[in-house]
């Protein structure tokens, strides 16, 4: 199957070069990207785009806290979270690319949205954990105007507390997670199954810190890619944060730039449907690695996880959820 990159110069209108989540991440991932990778431009999402996720009271105060930023400075929205001047138009433009990355996906293509800034910590109301927009469910709600049931899977270090918000209480997507327990933003526990008709649609893997790729294909194999089967998703989303690498500075799991390869092979033979990836965070040394071996992964490249055993935690886990009574989807 073919894959593409979505991808552009208009996210350095968004940055802060003292943050973690800078210009500069993005343009690392970039330059490891393969010479003949194929590349798209990315497209602007509409303000209709941003409301079937987001209040229209959100959506007027980033668009109006990001003009009021003086020219040449940053503004900070919490103590984790800045805008630029430009910062809308940017959010704007990385919240498009996902939905082009989700198009192409829908037509048979691989495809993954390198962007900035990240999103699955946006919730309806309220931008946090660096996420002004909430990229991936901007995308898959789009996308739900076309097709029946999505799956997004979230392999970012940190919990995607937005995206299981915007989508907890829907039997139209399934949101797997898997993260380092007790992490910002603090939600993501195993008890968070959804609510009303999306309860059993939310599915959480709270990993301990030093886990590594052995645990993350267990819970890969066991609990996530099962439920994915159920489901007979027409889409697959990722939410693709590197942060959990071995020498990321915000985490404490122990993955190799080749776990997220195997990781993504799992994904992409688990479905028929191809994949659309959106990038999440990812801010350590390795993370242009960890990239290229994904679109080594999408291009057909065979990985294998390392990491040796999994820990006893996570086979406990794996176990809660193979037992029943966890997850619906199960």
């Amino acid at each position: 199957m073919p894959y593409s990159v979505v991808t552009g110069d208009v996210f350095r209108a968004h940055d802060d070069p003292g943050h973690p989540e800078s210009q500069a991440r993005l343009e690392a991932v970039l330059a490891g990207l393969p010479a003949d990778a194929r590349r798209i431009a990315p497209e602007q999402a509409t303000p209709a785009d941003l409301a079937r996720v987001h209040t229209n009271q959100h959506i007027a105060a980033i668009r109006s806290f990001c003009r009021e930023c003086p020219p040449d400075r940053v503004c900070y929205l919490d103590p984790d979270t800045y805008v630029t001047r430009g910062s809308f138009d940017a959010a704007l433009y990385a919240a498009g690319a996902a939905s082009v990355a989700v198009e192409r996906a829908l037509h048979g293509e691989h495809s993954f949205a390198l962007v900035r800034p990240p999103g699955h910590h946006a919730v309806p109301d309220r931008a946090m954990g660096f996420c002004l927009f909430n990229n991936a469910a901007v995308a898959t709600a789009r996308a739900l105007r076309r097709v029946d049931r999505v799956a997004i899977v979230d392999w970012d270090l940190h919990h995607g507390n937005g995206t299981q918000a915007i989508f907890y209480a829907s039997n139209r997507v399934l949101y797997c997670s898997v993260h380092q327990a007790g992490l910002f933003p603090g939600t993501g526990w195993p008890d968070e199954q959804g609510a009303g008709p999306g309860f059993g649609y939310t599915i959480n893997a709270p990993l301990a810190a030093g886990s590594t790729g052995a645990d993350y294909a267990l819970v890969f194999g066991e609990v996530f890619i099962p439920a994915i089967r159920r489901l007979k998703p027409d889409l697959v989303v990722v939410s693709a944060g590197q942060d959990a690498l071995f020498d990321d500075p915000l985490g404490s799991i122990l993955l190799r730039p080749d776990d997220f390869g195997a990781l993504t092979g799992m994904l992409a033979a688990a479905s028929p449907a191809a994949l659309a990836l959106v990038l999440e965070g990812g801010y350590g040394p390795s993370h242009a690695k960890a990239v290229r071996a994904i679109v080594a992964a999408l291009d057909g490249v065979d990985y294998v996880p390392g990491g040796g055993e999994a820990k006893a935690s996570t086979r406990l886990l794996v176990e809660a959820y193979a037992g029943g009574g966890r997850a619906a989807l199960m």
